[in-house]
C-alpha cells in the first residue's frame, strides 16, 4: 500500500509541474501572478502547519520522535521544501559521508566536509584508488549519489582534488520537486 500512495503521490506531483509549465507559457502576466500568489500562500499555510507539528513532537515525544519524522521520505522531503528539516545540511551530508567512508577507505581515499551552506556542498578529496586510473571519478560518483539521496535539497557539490593542485569538479543542477519526495529511490 505504501508503494501504491508514493507512486500516486509521483503521478500528482508530474502534474502538478505540467500544470505549472503550461501555466508559464500560456497565462498571461497578471494571471501568472495570481496564481504564483495562489500558490505561495498554499505553501506558506502548509508550511506553518508543518512546523507546528514539529513543535508539539518536539515538545511530546522529543529528539527521537523527531528523528523518525525526518527519516521518513516523504515528510522529509516536506519538511526541507519549508526550510524545516530537523536535522541541518552539515548533519545530513556528513552522515551521508559516513555511509561512503568504509568504501572510499578500501580504496585508499578519504572525503572532508569544507563546507555545507545554503544548497551547496565542498569537499576536499583525500589519496587515491591503488592504480585505478578512474578512481577520482568512481569516488565523486559515490559521494554525490550519498549526498542527494540523504540530502536532496543539495544543488551544488563542489569536490577539490588536492593531488590535481587544486582542481575542482561542480556539479549544479535544479532539483525538481518531484526528486524530494523519493530521494532514497522510493
Amino acid at each position: 500500500m505504501h508503494m501504491e500512495k508514493n507512486t500516486d503521490i509521483e503521478r500528482r506531483l508530474e502534474r502538478v509541474e505540467l500544470l505549472i509549465g503550461e501555466t508559464e507559457e500560456h497565462a498571461d502576466p497578471a494571471m501568472r501572478r495570481q496564481i504564483q500568489e495562489i500558490v505561495r500562500g498554499l505553501l506558506d499555510y502548509y508550511g506553518a502547519g508543518l512546523e507546528r507539528i514539529l513543535d508539539l513532537a518536539e515538545q511530546g515525544g522529543g529528539s527521537d520522535l523527531l528523528q523518525s519524522i525526518a527519516k521518513d521520505e516523504l515528510v522529509s522531503s516536506l519538511l526541507m521544501l519549508h526550510g524545516l528539516h530537523p536535522i541541518n545540511l552539515p548533519t545530513r551530508v556528513e552522515q551521508a559521508l559516513d555511509s561512503v567512508r568504509p568504501y572510499l577507505q578500501s580504496h585508499g581515499g578519504e572525503v572532508e566536509l569544507v563546507d555545507a551552506s545554503d544548497g551547496a556542498v565542498q569537499l576536499r578529496l583525500h589519496g587515491s584508488c591503488h592504480g585505478c586510473p578512474s578512481s577520482a571519478i568512481t569516488m565523486k560518483t559515490k559521494i554525490e549519489q550519498a549526498i542527494y539521496e540523504a540530502a536532496p535539497d543539495v544543488t551544488r557539490v563542489d569536490v577539490e582534488e588536492p593531488a590535481n593542485g587544486a582542481t575542482a569538479m561542480s556539479t549544479g543542477a535544479f532539483v525538481p520537486l518531484a526528486t524530494l519526495t523519493h530521494a532514497n529511490g522510493a
